[in-house]
C-alpha cells in the first residue's frame, strides 16, 4: 500500500518534533518533511509532492490562512488539514472557505488525530468534533447571503450533502443512510453536477452558506 505523504507545518520546534514522533507511530503515514516556516512549505510541496499538508494555523509572520490560499493557489490538489489551538468560527470559516480539507484541535486525542489524516486522505472533509457542529452551525445562522440550488436536490442528495458537511466518511453516510458506498457516491456526483460544485471542499462551504447544517444531535 502506498503510504500517504504528509507535509508538516509549524513554527514550534518542539510542537512539530513531537507531531512528528507521533506520526511515525500510524502505520502506513510518512512524514516527508517539516518546517515552521510558511513560505518554505510552498517550495517543500514542490519539491516532496506530499498527499496532505498538516498546516498550523497561529504561525508569525505569514499565518497558516494566508499560507493554505497560496499553496491551494499554486497547488490545488494537495489536501490541507489546517492545525489549532482554538475552535474559533471565525478561522473555521475562513479555512473551508479558502480550500482546507480539515480542521483539527491541537487537543485532539491519538486517535482522532489519526482518523482525521486517514479521512482527509481518502477525500473527506474532517471537522474536529468541537467545531463541526455548533461553531459552523452558529456561524452559518448569522450569515445573510443566500446561494440558490438547494431546491434543484432530491431529500436524499440533501441528506447526502448535509452528512459530507458534517465530516462523514463515505463508510459512515452509506452505513447512516442503510445505503451502499456506491450509491453515496453517486448521489455525491449528482449533488455536484446540479451545484455545479467540483470540489468536496466546494459542497461544505455551499451548505454552511445555506445554513444546512443544524446543531441538532
Amino acid at each position: 500500500m502506498t503510504p500517504i505523504r504528509l507535509l508538516l507545518v509549524d513554527d514550534h520546534d518542539i510542537v512539530r518534533a513531537g507531531i512528528r514522533v507521533l506520526l511515525h507511530t500510524f502505520s502506513g503515514i510518512k512524514v516527508v518533511a517539516d518546517t515552521g516556516d510558511g513560505l518554505e512549505a510552498l517550495s517543500l510541496i514542490g519539491t516532496h509532492h506530499p498527499d496532505i499538508v498538516l498546516l498550523d494555523i497561529g504561525m508569525p509572520g505569514l499565518n497558516g490562512l494566508e499560507v493554505l490560499t497560496r499553496i491551494k493557489h499554486a497547488y490545488p490538489a494537495v489536501r490541507i488539514m489546517m492545525l489549532s489551538m482554538h475552535a474559533n468560527e471565525e478561522y473555521v470559516w475562513r479555512a473551508l472557505r479558502d480550500g482546507a480539507a480539515g480542521y483539527l484541535l491541537k487537543g485532539a486525542n491519538t486517535v482522532e488525530f489519526e482518523q482525521a489524516i486517514r479521512t482527509v486522505a481518502q477525500g473527506d472533509i474532517f471537522l474536529s468534533a468541537t467545531v463541526s457542529k455548533y461553531t459552523i452551525a452558529n456561524y452559518a445562522g448569522r450569515m445573510t447571503a443566500h446561494t440558490p440550488g438547494l431546491e434543484r436536490l432530491t431529500s436524499r442528495q440533501r441528506e447526502v450533502l448535509q452528512l459530507i458537511a458534517e465530516g462523514r466518511s463515505t463508510k459512515e453516510i452509506a452505513y447512516q443512510l442503510q445505503i451502499s458506498a456506491k450509491t453515496v457516491e453517486t448521489h455525491r456526483a449528482q449533488v455536484m453536477e446540479r451545484l455545479n460544485i467540483d470540489t468536496i471542499a466546494g459542497l461544505v462551504r455551499y451548505a454552511i452558506t445555506v445554513g444546512l447544517i443544524t446543531t441538532e444531535h
